[in-house]
């Protein structure tokens, strides 16, 4: 066995598991390829937190987690996905980011792969499966979701990306914003305005190939987070099929926005599982780091900053748990899906800058993983709906709408 084999992390609590057994497995799969394989794969390319992995490198790991059952579990049954609930679904992607691996946005093809076009199979044609999700389903070709722009953010019905229909295809002008994953994408899932009058939104869904002419990616800046896995689609009189459109003109907003509330509840299982490496290297730090003649750990100014640490990320996990049990209940907990986005977001950022305040001056250094966690939990309170987005969802649902 390998050095990078042996330093597994050790659990904050010991607790009985409380998914199935088909998760438990898988976790303990998925635990051994972190840890070995993947671990190697990181020393040897070095690979850390602040550096964006080289496409190679990805594919590479996308084959194999695809090769070992892993990238394609959450697809359709039909397509060979595992049939999960999603409270196991939610348990499993929460270990694979609790494992602190800077490759576990990549082992499910978050960003790129399976997730981003399980929801489409029951829309797509003959033809779109062929050409764009099975590529992507195998681990072979890599897909992002492009809908944000610079005045389309929350608001997203307001698209200036227009398709315009011109011999039977549709020629897409216009800019997308901050998409993830669009760097290293082959494909992009995009959505434009096909309405012929300006003042009417009617957004539609396409498929486009990210090498076609009149469309580049450019990716020249990065996040917060130091990573440069996010940048801009910019389509200038791309022309693109009709066999290319997704359902129905005028539906894409529709398909975009019918699993958003399972959507929401999918981010949380990244941030406890981020809080989760955050409050243990918080607590190595106090056990390690000595001032006094005595180490740190002893001083109650920190046995409490990691109690109030450890509480808050029992609520977030809990109330995650509770949400997805729900879900799989038939509940289609619009409100408890964002009321778990804002606290998990908010609950881990909290635990990330206690974390950087039991580090002190080693915590504010870049470099150090505690101060890219701090940044990257940060980001969470803003992607994949700001906080402010989840207080107006549940405020609708408590009070109906008011207008």
């Amino acid at each position: 066995m390998s050095e990078t084999q042996m330093h597994r992390p050790t659990a904050l609590f010991g607790r009985p598991f409380e998914g199935s057994r088909q998760a438990a497995d898988l976790i303990a799969r998925l635990d051994d390829f972190l840890h070995g394989e993947l671990a190697e794969t990181v020393r040897e390319a070095h690979i850390d937190h602040e550096r964006s992995v080289d496409r190679t490198t990805l594919l590479r790991v996308w084959q194999r987690s695809h090769a070992l059952g892993f990238y394609g579990m959450t697809l359709p049954v039909e397509m060979g996905g595992l049939g999960l609930s999603l409270l196991d679904h939610v348990l499993v992607k929460e270990s694979i980011y609790a494992s602190g691996s800077p490759l576990a946005p990549h082992v499910l093809g978050e960003l790129s792969g399976p997730p981003r076009v399980g929801a489409l199979a029951r829309k797509a044609t003959p033809y779109q499966m062929e050409r764009f999700i099975l590529p992507v389903a195998h681990a072979e070709k890599a897909i992002c979701f492009a809908m944000t722009e610079a005045d389309a953010g929350s608001d997203a019905g307001a698209l200036q990306t227009r398709a315009v229909r011109e011999d039977g295809d549709y020629v897409i002008t216009g800019r997308k914003r901050f998409i993830s994953g669009s760097p290293f994408a082959d494909f992009a899932v995009l959505m434009a305005s096909t309405s012929e009058n300006p003042q009417v939104r009617e957004i539609s869904a396409f498929f486009v190939d990210l090498k076609s002419p009149g469309v580049r990616v450019e990716s020249g800046y990065r996040t917060m987070a130091g990573q440069s896995s996010t940048g801009d689609i910019v389509l200038d009189g791309c022309r693109v099929s009709a066999a290319n459109l997704i359902g129905e003109p005028g539906r894409g907003l529709a398909l975009a926005l019918g699993r958003i509330t399972v959507n929401r509840l999918l981010h949380c299982p990244a941030m406890v599982g981020l809080a989760t490496v955050a409050l243990r290297d918080a607590r190595d730090y106090a056990l390690q780091r000595h001032q006094f003649g005595r180490a740190i750990g002893q001083f109650q100014a920190i046995q409490h900053m990691l109690a109030d640490m450890a509480t808050d990320l029992a609520a977030a996990r809990g109330l995650m748990m509770a949400t997805a049990r729900q879900i799989d209940a038939g509940s289609e907990a619009r409100a408890e899906a964002s009321m778990t986005k804002l606290f998990c977001s908010e609950r881990a950022f909290q635990i990330a800058d206690r974390a950087v305040q039991i580090h002190g001056g080693e915590g504010i250094v870049q470099g150090r993983r505690v101060e890219f966690l701090f940044r990257m939990l940060r980001m969470y309170r803003v992607v994949t709906g700001t906080s402010e987005i989840q207080r107006n969802t549940i405020a609708r649902e408590l009070l109906g709408d008011l207008h």
